[in-house]
This record gives C-alpha cells, structure tokens and sequence, in this order.
C-alpha cells in the first residue's frame, strides 16, 4: 500500500504565520497543472507496483483548482496507478472556495470523498490577525454547506494559543467543531517560523509575541474536552471519533512509501527521501526541459531508527520495542528502553507491557507537551 501526495502551491492571499513553499500569483497555474502531469508519468514507477490507497491534494490552497484541473489529474491517477476501490481522496479547503455556488459538486464529481478544511478560528479577531481569506460566517457556512451536500468525512484544522484567543474563545471554538458533527480535528500551536511575515511583525513590535505558557495550557485543555467527547488523540495534533483517523497522514506515521508530486512536495520509499525545489518557476521549467530538480537523501539504519522513534512517539500506539528489536537489532531496542528509563520515572512516558502485545512506549499527557524534545533525547548517535 502507498499514497500520493499532490502539492498545489498556491494561495488566494498569504497568511501571516505560514511557511509551506506557496505563491499568490496564479499567472503560471496552467503550466504548473501541466508539469504536475508530466512529473506524475515520469516518477509512476517510484511506487512499484503498490496499490495506492490514499490521494492527498495539498497545498498552499487545492481548492483553488478548477473543476477540470482535478478531473484531470484525478483522471491521470487513476490511469497511471492502481487506486483502491475504497481509496482515500482528500482536497484541502478554504471556507471561502466551499461557500462559493458548485465548488463542492464539482469536487464530488472529480472523485473527492474526504475534505480538509482550513477554519482555524470561528473568531473575526483571529482570522483577521492570521491575515487567513475567509471571514468567521464563512468558517461556519463552509462546514453546513459540505456536510448538506454529501460529505460526511470532514477534518477541520484549529489554531490555538494565539494571543487573540482566550481561554473561553478556545473552548467555543472546539465545541463548534464537535457539535457541528465534526469527526476529524488537526489541532496546532500557533508557531512563529522565521522569515514568515509573522516572525518580522513581533519583531518589530507589530503584534505580540506568543506565549508558551498560554499554549501549553490550551493544549491540556484540548485534550481534556475531546476526550470527554469521545475522540481519539491518535496523534500528537490530530483527534478523530473511532473509524475516522485521517488513513493518509496515518501512512506517514506508520512509515508507509508516498509519492510527493509538485513543488517542495516529498517522497519516502522506506531506505530514502526526496524533495522537490520548492519554486514554481524552476519547477515548471525544470519539468518541461525534461529534468525534475530534486535533492535526495539516502538513510542510513541510524536515520531509519530516529525516524521511527520521532514518529512513533508521535502517535497514541507509541514506540514498540519488538519492531525495534526486529527491524534494527535487540541491542537497540534494549538501549532505546534504558535511554527511556528517566522519561519512565517522572512520569513522561508509560512502558505498557500486557499480555499478548508487544511492549511500547507511550507518551503521557505531559511527554506529550514536550514531544519534540523527548524524541530528539532518545535519538541514537550517527555513529552507533
């Protein structure tokens, strides 16, 4: 089983906090649909022959394609690979394109059965301060308006521990989602990456700074609520009532191969990864000279055991020691446990050993605020 992951590097304007390789201008978009197309034949062999299970049109904005620009590729996809009857096939969107008259028949049509959308706060003050496209009836409308047309696999992503967003402005914001029969949350700290307009902005004192403390605390609340309304925090940012985990982003964490097709967009086939040139023009060029441009790098056992120890953590299963032990040798699995062993003690990480299951490691409610840091800890040196 594989995925593709199809990345759409534009945007109708540029939030402030936002690193992901995309461009405001769509003078190019033609060209860019048909480059994408060409990348997608010429790499249709880095899968093998694995039947893919997954579709994820990400961006930048997705829904910013035209009916027949998803048609078309959606077309190529299935001409140029084997998709699983039940294949997973999710488009990223703003409220503002889902509340625009036959955008969601048209995504219907081209074979979109799974919807990402980016709300982030049902608040004006929030929406305006993240410079985000789309106004807080659109946040609400959006998710109506998917839902009377027939799409009943809806994710929703929410920002919190802004500083516009107290604590009840949160809360209202996760029980909108919930009782709007929202199965599927990605939930993110508000991150100020550098050279983002954002970063500039505290920076020159244009708005404030975020507090970590504030963060922290939203992020315990969070996990306090959707518990209580029954979702699964099956991953450090992501919540889903049972049976509605995101199967795509679940590929990534269980170390499954994907296909990455456009710019900046990554591919992983177990031993290597990949990543294009995250800039449209050298892109579309470099695709129609007949060279994709991509940097490459090929893993060694050490990266491969990091990798997985990073994203295992990552997830409500944790880090299991017998695939360890399988996969990279009995002494590291030894070793991973013992580098565990003061996360154990205070109370970080749960060693669950029960019968019939293999022994996991499994970060609590606090490892969980310190993900990052604790995986990095348990890290093994190049050179072991």
């Amino acid at each position: 089983m594989a995925g593709i992951y199809l990345h759409i590097p534009f945007c109708r304007q540029a939030c402030h906090y936002c690193n992901f390789h995309f461009s405001t201008s769509l003078n190019r978009k033609n060209d860019f649909v048909a480059a994408l197309l060409k990348e997608m034949e010429g790499r249709r062999d880095y899968i093998g022959s694995a039947t893919v299970e997954t579709v994820y049109f990400g961006g930048g904005t997705p829904s910013l394609l035209s009916e027949e620009e998803l048609q078309q590729i959606l077309g190529r996809v299935r001409e140029l690979f084997t998709l699983a009857p039940d294949a997973e096939i999710t488009l990223e969107a703003n409220p503002d394109d889902i509340t625009v008259a036959g955008k969601l028949k048209a995504w219907k049509a081209a074979g979109i059965n799974r919807l990402s959308v980016g709300i982030q706060s049902f608040f004006e003050a929030d929406l305006q301060w993240m410079n985000r496209a789309h106004d807080a009836g659109q946040a609400a409308n959006s998710i109506r308006m998917a839902q009377e047309e027939g799409f009943d696999n809806i994710s929703v992503d929410l920002i919190y521990g802004g500083p516009t967003l107290p604590d009840g402005h949160w809360e209202k914001n996760v029980a909108q989602a919930v009782t709007s029969g929202i199965s599927h949350l990605s939930c993110y700290a508000l991150t100020v990456e550098p050279r983002t307009a954002l970063d500039k902005m505290i920076h020159q004192k244009k708005k404030e700074a975020v507090n970590p403390d504030d963060q922290a605390r939203q992020f315990l609340l969070l996990m306090s609520w959707l518990a209580a309304a029954g979702y699964e925090h099956y991953e450090i940012s992501n919540f889903s009532l049972p049976g509605h985990r995101s199967r795509h982003n679940s590929s990534y964490w269980q170390g499954k191969p994907y296909l990455g097709l456009g710019p900046s967009a990554h591919s992983y086939n177990g031993a290597s990864r990949q990543w294009n040139v995250a800039n449209n023009a050298q892109y579309i060029d470099g695709i129609f000279a007949g060279k994709l441009l991509f940097e490459k790098e090929e893993l060694t056992l050490v990266q491969q055991l990091n990798e997985y120890i990073m994203i295992s953590l990552r997830t409500m299963e944790g880090c299991d020691l017998q695939r360890v032990s399988d996969q990279f040798g009995e002494e590291k699995a030894r070793e991973l446990q013992e580098q565990a062993a003061p996360y154990i003690s205070s109370g970080k990480i749960k060693l669950y050993e029960e019968p019939a299951k293999n022994p996991r490691l499994v970060l609590t409610q606090d490892g969980k605020l310190l993900a990052d840091g604790i995986a990095a800890d348990l890290f093994f040196d190049a050179q072991d």
